[in-house]
């Protein structure tokens, strides 16, 4: 079996015999495979409503568990955004009812950001439609390979967590 990858690389291999391309053949594909996914979460996120960024975020405060709520500070964390943008995305998930702003009992100055249940529909709907689609792109891979690839992956994303 052959992909476009093959191509570019027998193209470069011809142009720069001094180099070695084995990094090319695996980044390449996971940059292909990235783009794919990123299309395929649109397609199953806007099926439900929803945005990729509004997933993100509604999608860590329900993996939190009940009461499905976090900091903002712990949000970042979870989202990997600066705060201004996570102060915008809060104000624009609770302007559609997906998130509330509740003070933090433990800090007076605080607040925390809950999950509502129209929230929790929402991004349990866009989850289930995703992991259905994410499925479907790895039908190809034996559960064995599948396996191996998400230990390889894991090993490569390490040293960036």
């Amino acid at each position: 079996m052959r992909d476009e990858v093959d191509t570019l690389v027998e193209a470069w291999a011809r142009e720069r015999t001094d180099l070695d391309l084995s990094p090319v053949e695996v980044f390449s594909r996971i940059s292909r495979l990235g783009r794919h996914l990123d299309l395929t979460r649109r397609v199953a996120f806007t099926a439900h409503g929803i945005e990729s960024w509004e997933f993100d975020v509604l999608a860590a405060l329900r993996r939190a568990g009940a009461p499905y709520e976090l900091s903002p500070g712990r949000l970042l964390r979870e989202t990997l955004v600066t705060s201004g943008t996570m102060t915008n995305r809060v104000d624009r998930l609770a302007s559609r009812g997906f998130v509330e702003r509740l003070p933090d009992p433990r800090d007076r100055r605080g607040v925390q950001v809950r999950l509502t249940p129209e929230g929790k529909a929402a991004v349990d709907g866009a989850f289930g439609a995703l992991l259905e689609a994410e499925a479907h792109l790895l039908a190809a891979l034996p559960s064995e390979d599948q396996a191996t690839l998400a230990g390889l992956l894991r090993t490569l994303l390490a040293p960036f967590s």
